[in-house]
């Protein structure tokens, strides 16, 4: 018997999340275990009129592909996927990966060419400013592992976190929005000598209330490119191409990584000088999912973690834009709850949030008490 609460999960995306429309074409990619999600979308486009498509997209294959492609392939491959993806009104990525290390033994060069080719020209310029996209996980053991659950448990909170009122959160979303209008100087303060400061006037700022990924859960921005200074001290695992960064440490001067380390130092520069944009702020961001507390290596997840914020390297996303421009855009995580260290963000000098939680009345309805 299908569980009805995937049922519930699908109907959000295809009817709140996308939206889709009589006519619209849709893209469903899927890693290949995730049958019955992928049932219930496609039922859900065609009940509203669309047309879905259905593509495979397996790491372990991939991984497979990239050990050996040139170049060539690639830019061909890139064309190849990106013309289909100009057809396509809408998009759905459904990512469970039995590892979430499948790509870490491909050669670094591979996936720097992968990242700067077929990731660039199909996904951040194509997908991500042409579509109406979502991105979700999908429960599996491995996920359940990862955060330290029984498969059963993890279910629950799956369904707990995908199937949030979004639409309330939305709303309680609205006076931060307002304040971020109004804000200038931005600084934020923690364990790990983080103290820095920047500028976000007239970046703008977007609400994310699970119209593009679930779960859901954020507030972004963007700092002014060269405003960023000071020190910044992550505290949450991190993966990249495959490969498990901790510790990161970054040292700002006039909006660029002046200094960096971690576990793997060396693989970490790699990241950064991948072009000149890798190494500059393209977004600065507030996570407050009330059912996420804990990270589990998941970006899609630790990014919205209550009390946490994340500053990420790379490339800046046009609805709030400082015009940095990179292949990277790497989502890395700081949690400012007591439990993690605590620590506190101030606008134009003002404390907004402190351990975690906001402080100031207009802000205090995205604590999590006001979001369950």
């Amino acid at each position: 018997m299908r569980d009805p609460r995937l049922q519930q999960l699908a109907r959000n995306i295809v009817g709140y999340s996308l939206d889709v429309q009589a006519g619209e074409k849709v893209l469903i990619e899927m890693a290949g275990s995730e049958r019955e999600i992928v049932k219930c979308l496609v039922e859900e486009v065609h009940a509203r009129g669309g047309y879905p498509y259905i593509e495979l997209a397996d790491n372990s294959i991939r991984a497979a592909v990239l050990r050996s492609a040139t170049k060539e392939q690639m830019e061909h491959w890139a064309n190849m996927d990106l013309q289909r993806m100009k057809e396509m009104d809408c998009y759905v990525a459904i990512r469970s990966g039995d590892n979430v290390s499948e790509l870490s033994d491909v050669p670094d060069g591979k996936m720097k060419l992968y990242n700067q080719i077929y990731r660039k020209k199909v996904h951040l310029e194509q997908r991500v400013k042409r579509t109406r996209w979502v991105v979700l996980r999908y429960p599996n053991a491995s996920m359940a592992q990862l955060a330290g659950m029984s498969t059963e448990r993890f279910e629950d909170f799956y369904f707990d976190v995908c199937n949030l009122d979004y639409a309330r959160m939305a709303d309680a979303m609205e006076p931060l929005q307002e304040l971020m209008k109004k804000t200038d100087r931005v600084r934020i303060t923690g364990p790990g000598a983080t103290d820095i400061t920047f500028s976000i006037r007239g970046i703008g700022s977007v609400k994310c209330c699970g119209r593009r990924n679930i779960p859901d859960g954020e507030l972004y921005t963007a700092p002014v490119r060269d405003s960023v200074n000071g020190i910044i001290a992550y505290n949450t695992l991190s993966v990249y191409s495959g490969v498990t960064f901790e510790n990161i440490k970054f040292r700002f001067e006039h909006g660029k990584i002046v200094e960096a380390s971690a576990n793997d130092t060396a693989r970490l520069l790699e990241v950064l000088d991948t072009d000149e944009g890798a190494r500059y702020i393209g977004e600065f961001s507030l996570g407050f999912n009330p059912y996420i507390l804990h990270p589990m290596k998941d970006t899609l997840f630790d990014e919205k973690i209550d009390g946490s914020l994340h500053f990420t390297p790379g490339q800046a996303y046009e609805q709030a834009d400082n015009g940095n421009r990179s292949s990277v855009h790497w989502d890395l995580v700081l949690i400012q709850r007591p439990e993690y260290g605590g620590g506190e963000i101030y606008f134009d000098d003002r404390l907004i949030r402190k351990d975690g939680r906001f402080v100031i009345p207009e802000l205090m309805g995205l604590n999590p008490e006001n979001l369950k």
